[in-house]
């Protein structure tokens, strides 16, 4: 497959997507879209909340792209100082057993990169907490880090072996034969996760043990979901005011792993009505297939990423790889180079992931307010009261940068979507629903 092939590929594939979601908006969806986009009313911030948003939106910014900046210098810089071959230095005389080289060596990378980026990642936490969005104390904070830590390790060992596996048996095709088990793997993460990874970082309890009324109302919702299923066994409470002050409710997994989850703090201090729209707004995300076009269209960004990056790889080898110490593509010591070329296509690749994804999260946003229809007195006022109390509660910037958001937003900013829900009525007389037909 040529670079050229490659690149119509994605380019050519991320407009369908575009136009596909565009196809389908209805007359009501795209009047709403153009009040909103000129009505900055729907969500505000008293003139205190307002200074703290403003500034964490600064401070953020800084440490989003800084960070990645920095940490794209650190592999740079661990290739320039040779660093990376001493570390394989290290690993090959410790052992002549490739599976305790591999790990050795990428324990020493692993460990040098977390150390070098810990004090950001504390800085960052430092302010969660002096901004009240966090109430994590550092024990447990710093305990959450080493677990993550152990899983990467565990797992980003094996990818390591794999990878210099395929690197050996296929010099040429090691990008495409990788990308068959990572795919594997993304499936079995979103498969695993809910079972695994979440209760080690988080606590969960049945929600029925603690607010059965609200069981009974996220089942009204759910039968309008056309075909899912989430019985009240699959419905959990997250014990999110362990860590966080912010809200949230969601469902995950897929097949037999998937669930509905609530924080304790959306509880707390959302009404019952925000939670079926945030809910409702999750629900959509399986309804409308967004895990399934999200899962495609990670594969086919990672197969792309593959592909340029072995030849961004082989061509820095070429270049750089005397001076670095690095033989050949099959020395340990080549890891960074992958790590460093996957970063800065990483990098470039997010404002096409994003726009991807704001698609999904806009349509849900809408199904979230449909669904709901019938069930709470109010879906607009509750859709714009839920993304205020979401966005007041994570001090959300009402203006925040439009290059920002386009480079680093997964979601609509915060107060286009309350706009939306504010002026999206589509049970009016003459106005069409986008995914319920009227009664």
């Amino acid at each position: 497959m040529r670079l050229r092939a490659v690149l119509l590929l994605i380019f050519g594939f991320l407009p369908l997507v575009s136009v596909a979601a565009r196809a389908a908006t209805t007359p009501t969806e795209a009047a709403a879209i153009s009040a909103a986009q000129n009505d900055h009313s729907a969500y505000t911030l008293p003139p205190d909340k307002l200074a703290k948003a403003e500034a964490l939106s600064r401070i953020g910014t800084i440490l989003g792209f800084g960070g990645t900046l920095w940490g794209i210098i650190v592999l740079v810089l661990i290739l320039q100082l040779g660093i990376a071959a001493r570390m394989r230095n290290v690993a090959v005389n410790l052992s002549k057993n490739r599976w305790a080289q591999g790990f050795t060596f990428f324990f020493e990378f692993m460990l040098l990169t977390t150390l070098l980026s810990l004090p950001l990642d504390l800085y960052e936490q430092h302010i969660r907490r002096g901004y009240g969005l966090s109430v994590q104390h550092w024990g447990s904070w710093l305990g959450d880090q080493g677990k993550a830590f152990g899983l990467s390790f565990v797992f980003g060992g094996l990818g390591v072996m794999l990878l210099f596996f395929l690197i050996r048996k296929f010099p040429r095709r090691w990008w495409l034969w990788l990308w068959f088990p990572t795919m594997a793997f993304v499936l079995l993460a979103v498969f695993a996760s809910p079972y695994i990874i979440d209760p080690l970082f988080n606590k969960f309890e049945p929600l029925s043990k603690s607010n059965p009324a609200l069981v009974a109302q996220l089942e009204q919702v759910v039968a309008r979901g056309k075909g899912i299923e989430i019985p009240p066994e699959r419905m959990f409470l997250m014990k999110a005011s362990d860590k966080v002050t912010t809200l949230n409710a969601y469902v995950t997994g897929f097949g037999a792993s998937k669930r509905v989850v609530v924080w304790d703090t959306s509880i707390a201090k959302g009404t019952s009505d925000e939670i079926l729209f945030i809910f409702g707004h999750e629900m959509g995300h399986y309804v409308l297939g967004h895990i399934f076009r999200g899962i495609v269209f990670s594969f086919v960004f990672i197969l792309v990423s593959f592909y340029i990056g072995f030849h961004f790889f082989q061509f820095l080898l070429r270049r750089f790889g005397t001076k670095w110490g690095i033989a050949s593509q099959n020395d340990w010591a080549a890891f960074v180079v992958f790590v460093l070329v996957l970063s800065v296509i990483g990098f470039f690749g997010e404002p096409i992931q994003n726009a991807y994804t704001r698609t999904q999260e806009h349509a849900a946003d809408v199904f979230g307010q449909e669904v709901i229809h019938g069930i709470v007195p109010n879906p607009q006022a509750t859709g714009q009261a839920a993304f205020d109390l979401l966005g007041g509660e994570s001090l959300d910037d009402p203006t925040p940068s439009p290059l920002v958001e386009f480079w680093t937003g997964s979601h609509p900013p915060i107060w286009f979507r309350a706009a939306f829900s504010k002026h999206y009525d589509p049970w009016a007389a003459d106005a069409q629903p986008k995914y319920f037909p009227k009664q």
